[in-house]
């Protein structure tokens, strides 16, 4: 019987490489569309950025300066109150998006037309972020805020974020105009679509088969690195006839990239099929 090889997986030097630079590409798109779209047409779609196209209406405050005074105290809340270890490239796109915003803040608006401006806007920040989420990291901001409040009042993440990203909607309406608010609104969803999108297509959660030899190793990995239950299945070769053993996991749209890279790392040769899970009900998803 031939000798069964291993392939060798990407090195960390060469992985982290990559997601710094997908954490620096994904922070300039973000802060080009914000400059571009969003705020020559005081689109306050939710955010941090939200917030800083406000205070430039209300008080002609740079929105570079009002997003870096913002992002790193609130990336240092969610350090000292949730006690996760965030990572040096969320501190990286934490910094690098203010820095971006005003360093694009010269550049000319792409559109007049605000409802242009939310579509096209809340895309291309939609794609910024999911590039860098897919570098797994993040720019800090309102979500870290949306986790301190989802620890401290119980509320689901979502909820929460939603909270603060509608209270900032309602802000921008009252400070702009109604019509404005609702532009915001409309940016808001396709920044979400488009996140979306980026990660694992139009559905919010995969339900994924592996197949390999290292099972043990990839079933402790999910359990530790993704914090996702798994269910180990008894399956035998259509071809050899052989028993074998199938990992099926379900995992949320943000979750997929960190488990297909821990997955390769551990096997690139394992077979993994990702299915569209529209309706999950348990533990971790809806529980209703």
């Amino acid at each position: 019987m031939a000798k069964k090889y291993r392939r060798q997986p990407m090195s960390t030097a060469t992985r982290n490489l990559i997601e710094y630079g997908l954490v620096i590409l994904g922070s300039f798109f973000v802060a080009l569309a914000f400059n571009v779209f969003l705020l020559p047409n005081n689109i306050a779609s939710g955010g941090v950025a939200g917030i800083s196209t406000i205070t430039k209406g209300v008080f002609g405050w740079e929105p570079g300066l009002v997003q870096g005074l913002l992002n790193v105290p609130l990336f240092l809340i969610g350090v000292i109150i949730l006690g996760k270890n965030f990572g040096l490239k969320s501190f990286v796109g934490t910094i690098l998006l203010p820095f971006f915003v005003y360093l694009t803040s010269g550049l000319d608006p792409a559109t007049p037309n605000p409802l242009l401006g939310a579509i096209f806007g809340g895309m291309g920040v939609g794609l910024g972020l999911g590039i860098v989420f897919r570098g797994r990291a993040s720019t800090g901001g309102i979500d870290l805020a949306a986790q301190v409040l989802h620890k401290y009042t119980h509320l689901p993440l979502g909820v929460s974020l939603a909270l603060l990203d509608g209270m900032i909607v309602i802000t921008s309406a009252f400070v702009f105009s109604v019509e404005e608010g609702l532009y915001a609104l409309i940016g808001l969803f396709a920044t979400s679509r488009t996140i979306d999108f980026v990660q694992v297509g139009l559905n919010t959660s995969k339900n994924v088969m592996i197949i390999s030899d290292y099972v043990e190793d990839i079933r402790k990995a999910i359990l530790n690195e993704i914090d996702r239950g798994v269910t180990v299945m008894e399956a035998s070769g259509g071809y050899t006839d052989q028993s074998r053993k199938i990992i099926m996991c379900v995992v949320q749209q943000n979750e997929f990239t960190k488990l297909t890279k821990s997955v390769k790392m551990i096997d690139p040769g394992a077979f993994v099929v990702a299915m569209n899970a529209t309706e999950v009900l348990g533990e971790g998803f809806k529980t209703s």
